[in-house]
This record gives structure tokens, C-alpha cells and sequence, in this order.
């Protein structure tokens, strides 16, 4: 059951409470149960959801939990005419003991915040960002499923809601969280995946974009992406849109690749490339087991010389959604090599499992990354 209508008190300092309106119409028990039993990923959402709105002079103001509902917009709202728009995601896992954490919301609740100064949008408090989320998961409780490799996916966004067409920041904005209870982000559980690298399309450029979490840079991967389908592969792996010689991320994930000698490299951060909360604390868990770690650019031609030569071992994406997912195969123009045998690396599944089991509370968390919300 959800908590009756009132307000929803938070742990976070400085945040006001949240006004709460129940759903006059939540799906009954059987109803959720069934949404449940196997939850397909970003179909099935929560029945509430929570709300923010920024005015120019007014500031962030009217903290409250809300029935999920359809948004209302004028036509001549800002973010259909000039995408002002940024998200983020997270996940919420229940423990052994029924307990509901997430992971490292601070670190989302940074990135959200730079990705709202790239794109001329104020800049939501971390404090709020994280309340939210509590908020939220508090009235929702019941929606966290307790099946192996199931989460409530959450969805925190901000959109330029202003009725206005002049090119300019907009002076009204909505932030809102949706949850969705998930499985695997890939339909049958973790598999190995083919990645197409693509040549002809690129996501981001230099002084771009592609360090904020915003609508705009997966919708300049969707080509790419449809062209990983039409050649036969999962996923699309871009390059630099300089010189189109060193591998940057895929449509949605962070890439590492893993040596025959047992060091590990990924992409630099460097402005194109979005600094993942995954791929961050995936560097921190390979260093303490004493591995060394670069992040430094990688060649195409280098990374398609080592799958053949055997120097590179393992190949692997990562992300919220997808956690960790094991790569198989490279294909390109002129090229078509498998990675690790054409299966799940070693060191790739290990380091998943050691996240997940952080993540999930059955591992001790020796960085203090896990947060209770309820």
C-alpha cells in the first residue's frame, strides 16, 4: 500500500517535504504482481511520480509526489521546438531484509547538474535530486521487485516547458521522476554482443554535447544504431568526429577493453564521451584489485590488430541500464573479428558480479556508494 495523502518527509538536509497525492486509481496487488513476474525493460511504470518546477525569480519551489499522469504542454513549449531537455538513471535494489538503496545518487545528481549548465537549464540542488528519488521510492515502495537481476529503474528529467519560440533559455522548467521495474536490459539475461563500429555517423563532437546526459546525443546515435541492426550486430560503437580513428562510447554505454597482459583501458572523459557513474566506479573496483587502469584513447586499427593477435582478451560495455555487457564481436568496414572467443571474458563477468553484488547488498560496500532510500 502506498502512504496515505500527506506530506513525505525525507532524510536529506535542507529539503522541504514533498506534498503527496496518491493515485486515486493504483493497479491492485494482482495487477502489480503481474507487472512484476517479469518486468520488460522501460514498458511497465509506478504509479506515481515525482515533480519540481523552476520559474525565473522564483527559483525551484512546489517539492511534491503525484499519480503518473500524461503531461500537459503547449505546442509552443521550448523543449519541442529547441530540445532543451536532460535525464538521467538510476536504479533501486532491494536487499535481503526488504531494505531499498540505490547507487551513488550524488554522482547522478552531479552529472545532472553539468549537464543542465551545458544546456542552459538551472541547476537542480544535488539535495533535491536526491530527495526526489526518496520521495518517490517511498510512495512506490511496492513497485521494487525482489527477483534475481530486477531493479525499479529510475528516470529523473528536466524539459524547458515555457510557452515560447524565441530562441532563448527558457524561464519555465518542470523536473519529474518516473520508475519503471526492470529486468535485464537485454531481453534473455547477459549475453555477449556484437558491436558495429560506425564511420558514417558520429554522436558527438569537440566543444558539443557529449558530456551532458541530454535527448539530443541519443537521438544523433539512432542512425548509427540502425545501421549496428541492418549489419547484423546488438549495438553501435562511434569514433572521434575528427579523424574517425579512435573509438569513443556506444549509443549508451561506456567501452573498456581488457589485455592479454591483464591491464584494462578505456576512452579519456574528455568532453565527447559521457563520464558514467558505471564506468567510474568499474575503474575504482579494477584498481583495487590491483590492476592497472588507463584512460587514454584507443585506435580502431590497434583495438582490430589486437582482437586478432589475441593481445586483446576481452571487450565490454557498461552502464546503468545494462550493468556490464560482455562484447563478442567487431564489425566494420573492411573488418569482422570476434573478442574472447566469441564469448564472456573472464575478468568482464567478475567484475559484474562484484558491482551487482554491491549494487544488491550481498557484498560489502568498502567505498560507502550505496544509499538507503527506504
Amino acid at each position: 500500500m502506498s502512504p496515505a495523502s500527506g506530506p513525505l518527509e525525507t532524510a536529506v538536509k535542507g529539503v522541504p517535504p514533498f506534498a503527496f497525492t496518491p493515485n486515486p486509481s493504483p493497479r491492485t496487488p494482482a495487477e502489480r504482481a503481474a507487472e512484476l513476474a517479469d518486468p520488460a525493460f522501460g514498458v511497465v511504470y509506478s504509479d506515481h511520480m515525482a515533480r519540481i518546477t523552476w520559474d525565473e525569480g522564483q527559483g525551484w519551489h512546489d517539492h511534491r509526489v503525484v499519480p503518473f499522469a500524461n503531461l500537459e504542454l503547449s505546442p509552443a513549449a521550448s523543449v519541442l521546438h529547441y530540445a532543451g531537455e536532460i535525464f538521467e538513471g538510476l536504479k533501486v535494489y532491494r536487499h535481503a531484509d526488504g531494505s531499498l538503496f540505490t547507487f551513488r545518487p550524488y554522482a547522478n545528481a552531479a552529472r545532472f547538474a553539468r549537464s543542465a549548465r551545458r544546456m542552459a537549464l538551472p541547476e537542480l540542488p544535488e539535495a533535491d535530486f536526491v530527495a526526489s528519488l526518496q520521495a518517490l521510492t517511498q510512495a512506490d515502495a511496492e513497485w521494487v521487485p525482489s527477483a534475481p537481476e530486477t531493479s525499479l529503474y529510475l528516470r529523473p528529467f528536466m524539459l524547458a516547458t515555457e510557452p515560447f519560440i524565441g530562441v532563448r533559455p527558457s524561464h519555465r522548467v518542470e523536473y519529474i521522476v518516473i520508475a519503471s521495474p526492470v529486468g535485464s536490459y537485454f531481453k534473455g539475461g547477459v549475453a555477449p554482443v556484437s558491436i558495429w563500429v560506425e564511420k558514417e555517423t558520429h554522436r558527438a563532437g569537440v566543444g558539443g554535447t557529449g558530456a551532458a546526459k541530454t535527448g539530443g546525443n541519443y537521438a544523433a546515435a539512432m542512425l548509427g544504431q540502425e545501421n549496428a541492426y541492418a549489419h547484423g550486430c546488438e549495438q553501435v560503437l562511434f569514433l572521434d568526429s575528427v579523424t574517425s580513428t579512435t573509438i569513443e562510447e556506444l549509443g549508451g554505454m561506456n567501452v573498456f577493453v581488457v589485455y592479454k597482459d591483464g591491464s584494462v583501458a578505456t576512452p579519456p572523459t574528455s568532453g565527447t564521451i559521457l563520464e558514467g557513474v558505471t564506468r567510474s566506479s568499474i575503474i575504482q573496483l579494477l584498481r583495487d584489485r590491483g590492476l592497472k587502469v588507463s584512460e587514454t584513447p584507443i585506435k580502431l586499427a590497434e583495438l582490430v590488430a589486437g582482437a586478432k593477435d589475441g593481445s586483446v582478451a576481452e571487450v565490454f560495455a557498461c552502464g546503468t541500464a545494462a550493468v556490464v555487457t560482455p562484447v563478442k564481436r567487431l564489425a566494420g568496414e573492411g573488418f569482422d573479428v570476434p573478442v574472447a572467443d566469441g564469448g564472456a571474458g573472464e575478468l568482464t563477468m567478475s567484475v559484474r558480479q562484484e558491482l551487482t553484488d554491491i549494487q544488491y547488498g550481498r557484498l560489502p560496500d568498502p567505498h560507502e556508494w550505496t544509499y538507503r532510500l527506504v
